[in-house]
């Protein structure tokens, strides 16, 4: 099994604990429900899931898994992802401890990739800084909004990170300053690489702390007026398609597809840009209500409409 792979290959390498160990860098979890970890809730075993707590741990786990061919993903607080039903037949590495530190600086925050960005957001407005605003409510971790260029209500990370410091697939640590790292809609210069990204410092502006309470309420109204907050989804499915004044959302329910639904996964009732875990949905699904979306829409519309869910396996 694989999981008995890196179990025995991490145990003669370093530092290791189980849960019901002594507290130490790396600790592993075999044979775990990705469901625990994905804003789906839906998922499979991982063979294997590692939780690191320092650069040196992530360093010596990734280097183990490249020295023997061992498949490895990084996961952050598992939004955007739909983890297959048989799980994922590699080892899944969640960047804890040090990773989730943050510190401010005037109007800077430094924080560790796994850190929350709702947690950031919260802690920008107790130090009067704004810019973040837009994020409050975006359930993931500040490493994969960065990878992704996550936005909101017109905001978007390119707008407030300043600087990314990362570990390449030779385990080498660089940073990139702003005007290298190719924010674009949903991508950024980590895209489809194999680079992990480890801080993100974020340049903000002083402001009224209430005035900025006041907007990060007034985005959250919104969301919960407009979104279905209150239901497993991974967030947005679609990319918006490149074509002036267009949307996902208001394609699906051009097409009569708000409400449709196969086996517990269904299209928001609320929003039809969001697919909802509604009746312990599978995997399975939501693959399948997604593939169907994309036929209707384009046979309509004639759009091809782009997933921006990653699927795992």
């Amino acid at each position: 099994m694989l999981n008995e792979n890196i179990l025995n290959l991490l145990k003669e390498k370093g530092k290791i604990s189980y849960p019901d160990g002594i507290h130490e860098d790396i600790v592993l979890y075999p044979n775990e429900p990705m469901k625990n970890h994905t804003t789906f809730h839906i998922g499979g075993n991982a063979d294997c899931f590692c939780e690191v707590k320092s650069i040196l741990a992530l360093y010596h786990t990734v280097s183990i898994c490249r020295e023997n061919n061992i498949p490895y993903f990084i996961i952050g607080l598992g939004s955007n992802l739909l983890v297959s039903d048989n799980g994922i037949k590699s080892l899944v590495i969640k960047l804890s401890g040090y990773f989730t530190e943050m510190s401010i600086n005037e109007n800077r925050i430094h924080c560790g990739a796994g850190a929350s960005l709702a947690g950031v957001c919260v802690a920008a407005k107790k130090h009067s800084l704004s810019g973040l605003e837009f994020a409050w409510g975006i359930p993931g971790s500040v490493g994969g909004a960065t990878y992704m260029n996550a936005g909101a209500y017109g905001g978007e990370m390119k707008d407030v990170v300043s600087c990314v410091q990362f570990m390449d697939k030779d385990g080498n640590i660089h940073e990139y300053e702003k005007n290298q790292l190719d924010f674009g809609y949903r991508h950024s210069v980590f895209t489809d690489t194999d680079n992990i990204i480890l801080t993100v410092r974020f340049e903000l502006k002083k402001d009224n702390p209430e005035l900025i309470g006041y907007r990060m309420q007034e985005l959250m109204n919104k969301r919960k007026t407009k979104q279905p907050v209150n239901h497993y989804s991974a967030g947005s499915v679609f990319k918006r398609p490149d074509i002036e004044g267009c949307y996902a959302a208001a394609l699906i329910e051009e097409c009569g597809l708000k409400g449709c639904s196969i086996g517990g996964a269904e299209v928001s009732k609320k929003h039809s840009g969001f697919i909802v875990n509604d009746h312990n949905a599978t995997a399975e699904d939501v693959r399948q209500l997604i593939e169907h979306i994309k036929k209707v829409v384009l046979e309509q519309k004639g759009i091809e409409l782009c997933c921006e869910i990653k699927f795992v396996e």
